[in-house]
């Protein structure tokens, strides 16, 4: 076999892949095998039909499904509290998970999960779960830790607007 033979052949073979992922059918059976959906080649991320290949790298964001997050707020957790090891982090989910760590001055070490909900700038955009070993933290603790990352967020947001 030559290799021009085989340059024809991966041009024959390639010319053929595009000229079936360009056809303007439309998928006809979207779940041939009973395939759930879920796992269904022929639906996107959606649930709607794939009509071509190159609908694979459409990039449609759907509104339902995105998140994003406050950068002030997430900042400003992590400054409040860098007492805490930082154990993992999805700043695509705005999630921060910190490991046991003792607050200065204090003798109980807690550890958190922040939640950060929201774009906005808002108390609403925040939530807090601390826990010391002996079990959930109490109540006004974690009001406090919300009130001092709300804060530091502001400050970090007149700062940043002062530039």
């Amino acid at each position: 076999m030559t290799i021009q033979h085989v340059r024809r052949t991966s041009a024959a073979l390639g010319l053929a892949f595009l000229m079936a992922a360009c056809s303007s059918n439309p998928i006809t059976d979207t779940n041939p095998a009973n395939v759930p959906d879920e796992f269904n080649p022929a639906l996107d991320d959606y649930g709607r039909e794939r009509d071509t290949i190159w609908d694979l790298f459409s990039n449609i964001d759907d509104p339902n499904t995105t998140l994003e997050v406050n950068r002030y707020i997430w900042n400003a957790s992590l400054d409040v509290l860098n007492f805490m090891p930082v154990e993992r982090v999805d700043p695509f989910s705005g999630i921060i998970v910190m490991g046991y760590g003792t607050p200065p001055g204090g003798r109980t070490a807690y550890r958190a999960t922040v939640y950060v909900t929201d774009p906005a700038l808002d108390a609403r955009s925040l939530k807090v779960a601390l826990a010391s070993r002996a079990g959930p933290a109490d109540p006004d603790t974690v009001r406090a830790i919300e009130d001092a990352i709300l804060s530091r967020a502001r400050q970090l947001r007149i700062k940043h607007s002062a530039l």
